[in-house]
């Protein structure tokens, strides 16, 4: 039986991190007082906790991955490289980092925005950074945390020793060689003598607000979480004291001094908390530890489901990282609830790994919103296959087939042996509650894809972009979105972070602000899919609706309609992956010094009361950010005229501030206008004609085959009526109509 990965023309689908606000608890230097914990009022009873190993795995999950190994190659193949890993430094000396580490967003160049390097070793626990593009050779500053590279190096030391505590514990449970055990307790023995002399810092190097290994709790999350999972397959070869020393030095002080008193609320990072408490709790025994991560009314488990997960499956701070992210923090806690008797595999959970299926670009990527880049699903499935394995839902299995199944995941919870992946179809779809409208036809990875951007704006880590869109086609992604760089960088603000850097309004030179948008109409009529949707209150007195048409996989038209209480200057922008090919005569523009506009470059102004045509193709070379790019496919960009109009071309930041994209923008002043504009796929021109429809847009279109349509684009839903080229009359109280 097919199963439709998008549902045909569907209304509903039913299915920055906050800063600290409490200062961490000073931790006397040899042990740890155990406090309190708050668990609220919907504490669980807690069943008694079977024998380790619980966490990763219990004795059963350990005897199934023995038998993959044994019967699968892609698991065999996989576990010798964990095995040739632990080999390698099973006899290396343990020697720990002097100090915790430096926040990840500062590790960048900040000339260009592009990650750093790490090259020779220059000295003790210091090392050269080097700048991928421009070459240069950066030196570290401890005493300033945005130049503290060194420090950054340091966390990516600290997390390696997490994970190899784990790989040894794997080692010891594969094979039964008490030297790996060994190993991973020696490493956590090293950290337990070493944690609590780990001054307490924060992202710009201050001494509170923080945390010891990394500089704040989330850091510290994710680095005590495969140290738990590690000690757990171990824990059985540790005596007493041994167990007493890591838990009193370093596993409570983690949890309850350093995690602990910096809450979240509902948040990606208090996901990874609860992951990191709950292991701590179930790997000692320590239920109250346990109840907080899972039960807390405020922070736990159950609130993150509950107000975390939209009925779309969307984790409500809209960006596709963070979404993957919170995923990834999710399961730690939910296998450990499983082995220990609690299973928390709920329907909000399992929306969580439906949603980026039905929102994937044909190629399985999906657009860069908020503070994400572009995530490629198929360089990220290995985490469903612990969602096959827990629901058993074929909507998994098309995404698995792409994989060679060479990871954890499938080594650990992978089925033997995965059913025929159903059919995938590609179809326009509706998510009011996630706000996102997404017009597509066509067939495989050459369908044409376009998503508009209306919903909730995302927390902390939302943009001021609504009624952005993203468009998908001929097997690149066209219309680009921005996405989000390192957040110690200007540029994050300058540009990822301004209204102007995405394809969608912007009013006096100033971003939008945040807003919550709506779908108007939603729906196909004659062959043509199409979206109306309103931004919502993005500045005062000024309202936004785009009507967005897919006429054929070749043909999208915009009807972007403005309306204000007084004088403004509009600047409708369109951000286009590849580089110019037509461009008007015009003069030199000097953008203005304000945020997005200061990034412009090559800018050339004219005007275009008349309408205008622009080109571009795709480059032809693959870049870093979109490899999939192989061949040149040109684009046209129409405005229709009517009204003075100053069209403004220019190039815009792309993955960095070296790789240039083309960036159009249509400028006009005044109260009203409406921007009636078209993208041809084929690089053919259209030809558009506006119809007299009263103050109602109607047009005439054709394409540049011969093919014709006509269209109203009618927020407001009032009777229309509009004279069409061969005389007739044309009646309509539809948001949206065409013939």
């Amino acid at each position: 039986m097919s199963f439709t990965l998008r549902r045909l023309l569907i209304s509903d689908v039913t299915l920055h991190r906050l800063l600290p606000v409490i200062v961490a608890a000073f931790v006397l230097a040899s042990c740890v007082v155990a406090k309190p914990v708050d668990t609220g009022a919907n504490k669980m009873e807690i069943p008694k906790l079977p024998d380790h190993p619980r966490l990763l795995m219990n004795a059963q999950g350990i005897a199934d991955m023995k038998s993959r190994v044994k019967n699968c190659d892609w698991a065999k193949t996989h576990w010798e490289s964990i095995k040739a890993r632990a080999d390698r430094d099973l006899d290396k000396e343990i020697v720990l980092p002097p100090r915790g580490g430096n926040w990840y967003h500062w590790y960048a160049c900040p000339e260009h925005g592009c990650s750093l390097s790490t090259g020779k070793q220059i000295g003790q626990w210091q090392w050269e950074h080097k700048c991928p593009l421009g070459g240069e050779i950066l030196h570290s500053d401890p005493n300033k945390a945005s130049k503290d590279y060194d420090g950054c190096k340091i966390s990516s030391v600290h997390d390696e020793y997490s994970r190899t505590a784990l790989v040894m514990a794997l080692a010891y449970q594969m094979t039964g060689d008490v030297r790996y055990a060994h190993r991973a307790r020696d490493i956590a023995l090293a950290y337990a003598d070493r944690y609590l002399s780990y001054a307490i810092h924060n992202n710009n190097g201050e001494p509170k607000l923080g945390a010891r290994i990394g500089s704040q709790n989330l850091d510290e999350s994710t680095w005590l979480i495969p140290v738990c999972q590690g000690l757990d397959l171990i824990w059985d070869t540790l005596t007493q004291a041994e167990r007493d020393t890591i838990t009193n030095k370093l596993l409570l002080p983690a949890a309850k001094d350093v995690i602990m008193p910096n809450p979240h609320g509902v948040h990606n990072i208090q996901c990874w908390r609860n992951s990191a408490i709950g292991l701590v709790g179930f790997l000692i025994g320590d239920t109250e530890l346990i109840n907080y991560a899972i039960s807390n009314p405020g922070t736990g488990f159950r609130t993150q489901m509950e107000k975390g997960v939209s009925p779309d499956g969307c984790w409500y701070e809209g960006a596709w990282g963070y979404h993957f992210y919170t995923m990834s923090a999710i399961w730690p806690l939910l296998e450990a609830s499983r082995n220990c008797g609690i299973d928390l595999y709920c329907p909000e959970y399992k929306r969580m790994f439906d949603a980026p299926l039905l929102f994937a670009m044909p190629n399985m990527s999906l657009p860069a919103f908020n503070d994400s880049g572009q995530q490629n699903m198929g360089s990220g499935s290995a985490i469903y296959e612990i969602a096959y394995a827990r629901y058993k839902d074929p909507i998994c299995l098309e995404l698995l087939a792409r994989s060679d199944r060479r990871n954890d995941f499938a080594l650990w919870f992978g089925e033997a042996k995965l059913p025929p992946a159903p059919k995938a179809e590609w179809k326009s779809a509706n998510y009011p509650r996630s706000g996102y409208a997404i017009l597509a036809k066509g067939e495989g990875e050459q369908a044409t894809w376009l998503c508009m951007k209306y919903g909730p704006h995302g927390s902390g880590h939302g943009h001021p972009d609504k009624l952005n869109l993203v468009l998908y086609a001929k097997g690149h992604v066209l219309g680009i979105d921005p996405g989000t760089t390192r957040y110690g960088l200007p540029l994050q603000k300058e540009w990822h972070r301004t209204t102007l850097a995405h394809n969608t309004l912007t009013v006096d030179e100033q971003s939008q602000k945040a807003a919550e948008g709506r779908c108007i109409a939603f729906g196909a009529e004659n062959g043509v899919d199409y979206a109306v949707c309103d931004a919502g209150d993005i500045y005062d007195g000024v309202g936004f609706t785009r009507t967005a048409a897919l006429l054929d996989e070749n043909l999208i038209v915009f009807i972007d309609r403005i309306k204000s209480d007084k004088e403004h200057t509009f600047d409708l922008a369109y951000h286009e992956r590849g580089k110019w090919t037509t461009v008007p005569v015009g003069t030199a523009w000097a953008p203005p010094g304000k945020l997005g506009y200061m990034h412009l470059r090559d800018a050339i102004s004219s005007k275009a009361d008349g309408g205008i045509t622009l080109g571009c193709e795709v480059a032809k070379d693959p870049t870093p950010a979109l490899p999939t790019l192989g061949r040149e496919h040109p684009v046209t960009i129409q405005l229709s005229g009517g009204e003075p109009t100053e069209v403004i071309t220019a190039t815009g930041v792309g993955s960095n501030t070296a790789d240039r994209v083309p960036v159009a923008i249509f400028r006009r002043h005044g109260k009203e206008t409406t921007f009636v504009w078209c993208i041809s796929l084929d690089g053919k021109a259209a030809r558009i004609e506006r119809l007299d429809a009263g103050d109602t847009t109607a047009i005439a279109v054709t394409s540049a085959s011969g093919k014709k349509w006509n269209l109203i684009a009618n927020p407001d839903k009032k009777p229309v009526s509009v004279k069409l080229p061969d005389g007739s009359d044309w009646r309509t109280e539809s948001a949206f109509a065409v013939k």
